[in-house]
């Protein structure tokens, strides 16, 4: 059976967004966690960025962008579930940029998985960073 040129073209380009996906998960992911506060989990309730000091209109545009850049992710994660690449990485990486009704709660659950948490705590201790809080179920 042979592959059609504009299927080859597709199929290279799936390629290229699985392996662009992987790199910027496996730079992306210990960058972010580093720099999350020890007690990120541990909060009863998160502060949102419409409570937060400072400029509201930066704050309004970051919202904006992390809400498109996760929507795009989350479309992204849902073809690679059909096609070759990281699709559930891709999927989950964009549901945690966005926000939503819920969400602490979700990253709460999720870090109370085994080994999650551990794994977490890992990734700060090798760049010299105190270990998360464990959340309080």
């Amino acid at each position: 059976m042979e592959i059609s040129a504009d299927m080859q073209e597709l199929l290279l380009i799936a390629s290229a967004v699985s392996v662009g996906a992987v790199i910027l998960a496996l730079v992306g992911v210990p960058w972010v966690v580093t720099r999350l506060p020890a007690d990120y989990f541990s909060q009863p309730r998160r502060k949102t960025w419409r409570e937060s000091d400072g400029e509201p209109l930066f704050a309004v545009f970051i919202g904006l962008v992390k809400n498109l850049v996760g929507a795009l992710l989350v479309a992204l994660g849902l073809v690679m579930l059909v096609t070759p690449g990281q699709g559930l990485l891709t999927l989950l990486a964009g549901l945690l940029l966005m926000n939503f009704p819920g969400k602490y709660q979700l990253e709460r659950w999720l870090v109370l998985r085994p080994g999650v948490l551990r794994a977490l705590n890992w990734l700060r201790g090798r760049q010299g960073h105190d270990p998360f809080e464990h959340p309080d179920t």
